[in-house]
């Protein structure tokens, strides 16, 4: 266990906490915590925070049920903040929202590897809520020999473009093959955390 001594809690006694979900990257929130919190969450594996405006202890999803389960905490060089890679359960932010930081000023263009948690997001809402016209509820409705036959045309198609000269053609057939398979994922019940968490395991060997 951490030695209490070397974190530095400020001259209130507490120490910005950040939230990150654990699958996406995604920063959930930021909150406080003191000694008594750090304990609680330490003990429970659940996030406890401090409030500053009412000056107590609070745990996280404690009436609302959107409670966070840590996986880890992780403290930065200057042991004056600390990051919970979380399972968030239901909405961080207290509007509803999925995430506290939604009020983006800008977005540059492209994307990371973190957009695909939030596509995963959108395949498993329309596995729950399926939309007229939408091509991903047409494949969940046909079910999974459908889903695995476009896999596998998929997985031709990226083959050949490999062969192919130029990038453009490799990009747009491993973007379907991707985009297919989370589908196929998302069918057998399968999330693509699972997957990655395999990928790690196999990463330490």
């Amino acid at each position: 266990m951490t030695d209490e001594n070397k974190i530095k809690f400020d001259e209130r006694g507490l120490i910005c906490a950040i939230a990150q979900d654990a699958a996406s990257g995604d920063v959930l929130m930021q909150a406080y915590m003191n000694e008594e919190a750090l304990r609680l969450t330490r003990e429970t594996g659940y996030a406890h925070y401090y409030s500053r405006s009412r000056r107590c202890l609070w745990k996280k999803g404690e009436t609302s049920g959107h409670v966070q389960k840590v996986l880890s905490v992780t403290f930065d060089c200057d042991r004056d903040c600390v990051l919970l890679e979380i399972e968030q359960t239901g909405a961080a932010c207290h509007t509803g929202a999925r995430s506290c930081f939604f009020d983006r000023e800008k977005e540059w263009e492209g994307a990371g590897v973190r957009f695909l948690a939030e596509l995963e997001r959108v395949i498993d809402d329309r596995k729950q809520n399926p939309a007229e016209g939408s091509y991903t509820s047409y494949l969940f409705e046909k079910g999974v020999d459908k889903i695995a036959k476009k896999m596998g045309e998929e997985a031709v198609e990226l083959v050949i473009a490999a062969k192919n000269e130029g990038v453009s053609e490799l990009i747009g057939e491993s973007a379907d093959l991707i985009y297919h398979l989370l589908v196929l994922l998302r069918e057998r019940g399968v999330s693509l955390e699972q997957v990655c968490s395999e990928l790690k395991a196999r990463h330490a060997e």
